[in-house]
Parts: structure tokens; C-alpha cells; sequence
């Protein structure tokens, strides 16, 4: 006979996060908007939150950064590109390759959203502790770097 399922009285973390995620990043949006960045989407923060704000970065390396395929990473590549947030060069260590990076446009807008994100985290730690919040910083941080390696298991 089977045991009978036993229902959790905590809600699931994957729910808390998706929770706080949607949170953040609907404030995020509001105010990008609000400054003028009205044909932005959370979806461009895959580009955007991965991009090397410098030197540009490779469809591949984009992709790898935000955990997604290169097809869907090269999709809104394609839509920034195509709102002039973007650009494409040839690579000058290879020639075959493209780096992807930020038009003047683009570079405003990741320098706005990018204090943005920073005044978000301090208004966090404000309305819920900043020991809280640096917490659950430290904690997301060793989550992502096991993921990338830097930690071990």
C-alpha cells in the first residue's frame, strides 16, 4: 500500500523566488518605462544582464550567461538590434564570429537600469533588513557559483 502524500505547510522556494522575481523585475520595468525606456521587456534582460558593457560579448557566451539556448538568446539579440540597442562587429580574433555590443542607446539604457537595480536592492534591504538581504545576496551567490563551477558541490 502507498504511503499518502503528506502536503507541504511551507510554500515551495521555487515559488518564492519566482515570486520575488516577478516582484523585482515588474518594479524594474515600471520604472524603465516611467524614464523613457518604454520598448524594453523583462525578456531583454537576458542580453542585457549578460552582456560585457565594454567589449561586447558572443551570441554564445550571452546564451551561456543566461542559462538559454542561442536560438532564443539570438531571438532578442535580433529584437534589440532591430531598436537600436545593440550592434554587431566582425571579431577581430575571428573573423567568422561576431561580437555583440551596446550602441550608445544601449549603453544608456544599461547604465539607467543597471542603478536601477542597485536602488531596488537598497530599497529591499530597507523594507526587509539589510542582514536579510544580504543573506539571501550571499546565498544566490554560492547557488550560482556551484553552478558555474567556482564552488564545489
Amino acid at each position: 500500500m502507498q504511503a499518502e502524500f503528506e502536503y507541504p505547510t511551507q510554500t515551495p522556494m521555487v515559488r518564492l523566488l519566482n515570486l520575488a522575481l516577478v516582484d523585482f523585475a515588474e518594479e524594474l520595468q515600471r520604472r524603465m518605462t516611467a524614464a523613457g525606456f518604454t520598448d524594453l521587456r523583462p525578456g531583454h534582460g537576458c542580453v542585457f544582464g549578460g552582456i560585457d558593457p565594454y567589449n561586447g560579448s558572443r551570441l554564445t557566451e550571452l546564451a551561456e550567461r543566461a542559462a538559454m539556448t542561442k536560438q532564443s538568446v539570438g531571438e532578442v539579440t535580433n529584437d534589440l538590434e532591430q531598436r537600436g540597442y545593440l550592434e554587431r562587429i566582425a571579431d577581430p580574433n575571428d573573423g567568422r564570429a561576431k561580437i555583440i555590443r551596446l550602441t550608445a542607446q544601449g549603453r544608456e539604457a544599461y547604465e539607467f537600469g543597471r542603478r536601477l537595480i542597485d536602488e531596488l536592492e537598497r530599497e529591499w534591504a530597507e523594507r526587509y533588513g539589510e542582514e536579510r538581504i544580504a543573506a539571501l545576496r550571499d546565498a544566490l551567490e554560492a547557488v550560482v557559483a556551484q553552478r558555474l563551477g567556482a564552488l564545489p558541490a
